[in-house]
Order: C-alpha cells, then sequence, then structure tokens
C-alpha cells in the first residue's frame, strides 16, 4: 500500500522546494474491436427482420390508440421509429442463455426477444393474463423464461442490474451475455460509469446499448450532454465504443456480431451507441413541441428503418402483394392482441398484497 508524504511547512523566508513531476507511465495499447461490416442477410433473414419491425410498428401504434382511448393507465412510451435497434441488436443474441433488460421503452425489445403480443398487450392494459400479472403495466415487464428483466422506471437503474446480470453469467459460468440499453439522456447518470468501471474491473460479460434518440425527454443530446460523442463515453474506463446507424438493421446487426464476439471471448465489456431517432413524444403525454414537424417528416422519408428493409427486398425480388400480406398477418396479430387484452379480466382484488416477496416471512 502506498501512502502519500505527509507534506512540510517551509521556514519562514524559504520558499518550499517544487516537488520533483512523477514519470508519466505510458498507458499500454488497447486492443480494439474490428469496424463492424453490414451485415450480408440471406432473403430469409430480411424478411424476418421486416416482419419483426413491422410488428413492433404495428403494436405501439395500437398501443397508441389504446391509451387514447383510456383502456392503458399511467405511462406509456412507444417505440416508434427505433425498430431497428432492439431488432438488429436482439437477432444475434440466443434466447433464454442471454440476458436482455432495459428502461420503460420496453414493448419493443420484448417482442424482439420473440414474447407473445398477447401477454405484452394485456399487461398494457393490467389484465391477469398480462406478462406480469397485470401489475407491472407499460414500464415493468418481466420474463424470466426470455431472461428478459424489464422495464425499469427509474432513470438509469437498468445499468447497474445489467452488471449484475452479466456478474451472474460470469459467475456461473454458463456462456451468457447480458445487453443493457439506456438512452441518452441516462447516460448522464452517475451509476452508468460506476456500472462500466466494475465491468471492464472484473471483464464482465456485458453490451452496454445506448439508444440515442436524439432528444432524451425533451432537451436535444448536444445541449444536454458535454460530449455528445456517446460512444467514447467508456474511454476513460478502457471499454471500447462503437458508433452505428440505428436505422439501419443490417448495419445493427453487424455492429451486434463484434460486440458479441468481443464480450464472449473474455474480453469484457463494450459500448455502442445506435444513432436513431423516435417519431413520437418521450411517452404518450408529451406534445413534443421541441422539434418541428417537417424535421420528424424529414427523417420518415430519409431514414426509416422499415422502408429501407422494404427497399431492400423489392431489390431480391420480393413483390409488393408478398410485403402487403406481411402486414396484412401483423396486423390481425396485433388486433388478436388488442381483443385479448380487452377482453381478459381484470386481477381480483384479494391479489393486491400477493407478489410483494418472493418468500414469506
Amino acid at each position: 500500500m502506498t501512502f502519500l508524504a505527509k507534506p512540510t511547512t517551509p521556514r519562514r523566508g524559504k520558499a518550499a522546494a517544487p516537488a520533483p513531476a512523477a514519470e508519466a507511465t505510458p498507458l499500454p495499447n488497447r486492443e480494439r474491436p474490428p469496424e463492424p461490416a453490414r451485415y450480408e442477410a440471406s432473403q430469409e433473414e430480411l424478411l424476418a427482420f421486416y416482419r419483426e419491425m413491422l410488428l413492433i410498428r404495428r403494436f405501439e401504434e395500437r398501443a397508441g390508440q389504446l391509451y387514447g382511448l383510456g383502456l392503458i393507465g399511467g405511462f406509456c412510451h412507444l417505440y416508434i421509429g427505433q425498430e431497428a435497434v432492439a431488432v438488429g441488436l436482439q437477432s444475434a443474441l440466443e434466447v433464454g442463455k442471454d440476458s436482455v433488460i432495459t428502461g420503460y421503452r420496453d414493448h419493443g425489445h420484448m417482442l424482439a426477444y420473440g414474447i407473445d403480443p398477447k401477454v405484452i398487450m394485456a399487461e398494457l392494459t393490467g389484465r391477469e393474463a398480462g406478462i406480469s400479472r397485470g401489475k407491472g403495466g407499460s414500464m415493468h415487464m418481466f420474463s424470466t423464461e426470455h431472461r428478459f428483466y424489464g422495464g425499469h422506471g427509474i432513470v438509469g437503474a437498468q445499468v447497474s442490474l445489467g452488471t449484475g446480470l452479466a456478474f451472474g453469467h460470469k459467475y456461473s459460468n454458463d456462456g451468457g451475455v447480458a445487453m443493457a440499453y439506456f438512452g441518452d439522456g441516462a447516460a448522464n447518470q452517475g451509476q452508468v460509469y460506476e456500472s462500466f468501471n466494475m465491468a471492464e474491473l472484473w471483464k464482465l460479460p456485458i453490451i452496454f446499448v445506448i439508444e440515442n434518440n436524439q432528444y432524451a425527454m425533451g432537451t436535444s443530446v448536444n445541449r444536454s450532454s458535454a460530449e455528445d460523442q456517446l460512444y467514447r463515453r467508456g474511454d476513460s474506463f478502457r471499454i471500447p465504443g462503437l458508433q452505428v446507424d440505428g436505422m439501419d438493421v443490417l448495419a445493427v446487426r453487424g455492429a451486434a456480431n463484434v460486440a458479441v464476439d468481443w464480450v464472449r471471448s473474455g474480453k469484457g465489456p463494450i459500448l455502442l451507441e445506435l444513432k436513431t431517432y423516435r417519431y413520437r413524444g418521450h411517452s404518450m403525454s408529451d406534445p413534443a413541441k421541441y422539434r418541428s414537424r417537417e424535421e420528424v417528416q424529414a427523417v420518415r422519408d430519409k431514414s426509416d428503418p422499415i422502408e429501407g428493409v422494404k427497399r431492400e427486398l423489392e431489390a431480391l425480388g420480393v413483390g409488393e402483394d408478398a410485403l402487403k400480406d406481411i402486414d396484412k398477418e401483423i396486423r390481425k396479430i396485433v388486433s388478436d392482441a388488442a381483443e385479448f387484452a380487452e377482453t381478459s379480466p381484470e386481477p381480483p382484488l384479494s391479489d393486491l398484497y400477493t407478489d410483494v416477496l418472493v418468500e414469506t416471512y
């Protein structure tokens, strides 16, 4: 253990001698992950990406309608515009082996992990058939079977919990990785950096994902963050970062492959910044007056993730009729989920005090 020397008081009339400068210790060369290439998907894979993103889009549109009708209470944060992030990243994970945790904009991540739309929609409407038995609502949904751990309302809290999930994977040596999502606003929270430090010290298998949708709640990232290139936020912890076009599902999947390979090989955490955009307000109660309609429409016209995949499919020879059939099928799935949610019973009052503790004390 090294102790600091006790400072000496100079004699009157004499200046203290300057302390010798400490020799700078050069940092060792850090290994960097390779620059990710855009994923080369087969037609079958591209169709799967299209279906999953379209399911999230149509599901969220219907959730917005149900909220407007008063069938969904509390907060409701929609994922419209960000579909390529969850689909591209989680398509590189193994359901039931790898853990996923996110904040309160969580519906899309659950759908991308293969969870039944019916139980998600039923949870939104507070029904007993919901995935959290109607007690979690929009922001607090879990599926231990899928290793999906929420859905968290406290900004940035999921990053520390995700680090704990990664520790669990390493401790049990099960080969799994954790993926912890958070937003550009949460990237300024203190617990994020405590988690970075621990994850790198212990070389935990975790992929930190910043979904930079440009506005946090209502303030643009360049007004709220001194360093707005968020993929650099791990540099001082020696965590490598990559910046990715989050509106391109193939670019996202390419980055996901690099990140998963890095983490599974025991090299510790990696940070991904996904540059994306949400079309709706921060939540259903947000009129989003901090940006113009023209700005939102410009993103839709130039960068919409679903339209981008649609163009890729058309270039591969998939006809418009086939794409319309997929849309029709997805709308039916969402309609059935909404009907299930509206007609399922609410939890009985006797359940009010259940599920509070895991065990009886």
